[in-house]
């Protein structure tokens, strides 16, 4: 897509076969350098990871659900990123998962479910969600952003959360499961890259 100037492209990723797969990084750096040559930012959603309301932990080794490799959301991320992709969008795992900034790129490891009218579980974790805006600049460098906390009710139905449940959930899994990056993640769900501070004199 074309806006203000600024072309996007878009990638979709699962696990399954006769689909671009996350398994398979390898033909997904491949399609995120082709992607490159074409537009000015590479946002990837991919739909990966063991699924469950005890499956928040994001841990960099291949994970799996009935049996089912479900990829190792973490390696495919980077590997995406070191190709040349500028936001990563995870979901699948039906919970929010930790936030990691990896050179200066945002990744999502999980959104989470938004909306499940009366067809998913809202118990526990399975009822936190989120609204993520991501703001990037020209290059797809992360420049900033926020969490909007969201609560799913019985039926499934998303309201805003002003008791902030979900930001306080993705600060303790970010802290947890990646606790050397960079991203700031604050109270009210503020999201800020380390501080530029320039060019030593």
């Amino acid at each position: 897509i074309e806006a203000n100037g600024i072309t996007t492209a878009w990638i979709g990723f699962a696990t399954y076969d006769g689909q671009n797969m996350v398994q398979d990084i390898k033909a997904g750096q491949a399609l995120v350098k082709r992607a490159s040559q074409n537009a000015d930012v590479v946002i990837i959603s991919f739909h990966a990871g063991a699924e469950g309301s005890d499956e928040i932990r994001t841990r960099n080794k291949v994970e799996y659900f009935y049996g089912e490799n479900r990829g190792n959301v973490v390696q495919f991320s980077r590997a995406m990123v070191e190709a040349g992709a500028d936001l990563i969008l995870g979901h699948g795992p039906h919970v929010p998962r930790a936030l990691e900034l990896y050179q200066g790129r945002l990744i999502a490891y999980s959104l989470g479910n938004f909306l499940g009218y009366q067809s998913l579980a809202t118990a526990g974790n399975l009822g936190k969600s989120l609204i993520l805006e991501a703001d990037l600049d020209a290059t797809g460098k992360f420049v900033g952003g926020k969490i909007i906390p969201v609560r799913l009710d019985n039926h499934g139905i998303p309201h805003l959360d002003n008791n902030f449940a979900t930001v306080k959930l993705i600060q303790n899994l970010t802290q947890m499961d990646f606790p050397k990056t960079p991203l700031t993640i604050g109270r009210l769900g503020e999201l800020s890259p380390p501080e530029d501070k320039g060019d030593p004199q």
